[in-house]
Parts: structure tokens; C-alpha cells; sequence
């Protein structure tokens, strides 16, 4: 079992950035991929960013060269968003995978407007 925990998300005004973070616990040595999605009101959760376990980024093209996830230790992932526009407005979730589940944490609102 994995648990994971987001945190930072807020309002900022476009233009802004923020730095969201999931923390996982209980069988992190399983994880093979970490990744950020979200959910915008009224549309399908999308994923965002992944990770894999040997380091390997991948994002949606509407965040490449302004988002960038990264590992900061062996039990959490982090989620910097720069240059925050007003479509980047969702609700934001960690997800990791193993070989044999899929982990959602609770989801941390973003909010960017003016």
C-alpha cells in the first residue's frame, strides 16, 4: 500500500508560480512511476507530469518549459509551475503506480486568476 500526500497549492495571479509537493508512504520502494495530474471544473482529469524511477521527465505540451517535476527524496515528488496561467485552474493530484496498483492522493487546489 502507498499513501500520498499533496500540499501548495493556493490563488496566485497569472504570471505567478507555486510549488506543489506529494509526499508517499508504506511501500515506497514499489513506486516505478510518480506523476502529477488534475481536474479542471467540468472537465476529465488529465495527467500533467510523470517521473520514472530511473529519472525520466515527460509532460503535457501545454506545460512543457514552464512546469517541471522532479524527485527531491526517496519519498517525495515535487511539481514547479512557473509562468501560472488562468487554464492551469484545477485541482491537482499525485499519482504513483506500481506493478500491480494505481495511488491517487487527495488532491490539492490551484487557482490562478486575478
Amino acid at each position: 500500500q502507498v499513501q500520498l500526500v499533496e500540499s501548495g497549492g493556493g490563488l496566485v495571479q497569472p504570471g505567478g508560480s507555486l510549488r506543489l509537493s506529494c509526499e508517499a508512504s508504506g511501500s515506497i520502494h514499489s513506486i516505478n512511476v510518480a506523476g502529477w495530474y488534475r481536474q479542471a471544473p467540468g472537465k476529465q482529469r488529465e495527467w500533467v507530469a510523470v517521473i520514472l524511477d530511473n529519472g525520466i521527465t515527460n509532460y503535457q505540451d501545454s506545460v512543457k518549459g514552464r512546469f517541471t517535476i522532479s524527485r527531491d527524496n526517496a519519498n517525495t515528488v515535487s511539481l514547479q509551475m512557473n509562468a501560472l496561467k488562468p487554464e492551469d485552474t484545477a485541482v491537482y493530484y499525485c499519482n504513483a503506480r506500481t506493478a500491480f496498483d494505481n495511488y491517487w492522493g487527495q488532491g490539492t487546489p490551484v487557482t490562478v486568476s486575478s
